[in-house]
C-alpha cells in the first residue's frame, strides 16, 4: 500500500509542478512582451528625434552657413595639436638618426685610426723616430 501512496504523490506533485510552471512561463511571457515594446520605443526616441528638434537643427547651419567661431577655433586647436605631435616625433627620429650616425662615424674612425697605427708599427724601420715624435709642435 505504500509503494501506491508514494507513486500517486509523486504524479500529483509533478502535476501540480508542471501546472505551475506553466503558468510562470505565461506571466513571464507577458512581461517580456511588454518590455520589448518599450525596448523598442526607447530605442525609436534614441534614433529619431522630435520634429521641431530637427528643423532646429537643419536651420540653425546649412552647408553654404559660415562655422560658428567655437567650432573654427576648435578646429584649428586640433590641428596645430596634430601639428606639434608630428613635429615632435620627427625631431625625435631625426635625433636618434644624428645619434646613430654618430656613433658609426666614431666607430669607423676609431677603426681607421687603428688601422694607421698598425700600418705605421709594421713599417717602422727603426732609423728615423716614429711619426708621433716628428712632428712640430706649434
Amino acid at each position: 500500500m505504500t509503494w501506491r501512496q508514494a507513486l500517486l504523490l509523486s504524479c500529483f506533485s509533478a502535476v501540480v509542478l508542471l501546472s505551475m510552471l506553466r503558468e510562470g512561463t505565461g506571466a513571464s511571457v507577458g512581461t517580456t512582451q511588454v518590455m520589448e515594446e518599450e525596448a523598442s520605443e526607447d530605442a525609436k526616441q534614441k534614433i529619431f528625434m522630435q520634429e521641431s528638434d530637427a528643423s532646429n537643427f537643419l536651420k540653425r547651419r546649412s552647408k553654404r552657413s559660415p562655422k560658428p567661431r567655437d567650432e573654427v577655433n576648435a578646429e584649428n586647436r586640433q590641428k596645430l595639436r596634430a601639428d606639434e605631435l608630428r613635429r615632435e616625433y620627427y625631431e625625435e627620429q631625426r635625433n636618434e638618426f644624428e645619434n646613430f650616425v654618430e656613433e658609426q662615424n666614431d666607430e669607423q674612425e676609431e677603426r681607421s685610426r687603428e688601422a694607421v697605427e698598425q700600418w705605421r708599427q709594421w713599417h717602422y724601420d727603426g732609423l728615423h723616430p716614429s711619426y708621433l715624435y716628428s712632428r712640430h709642435h706649434i
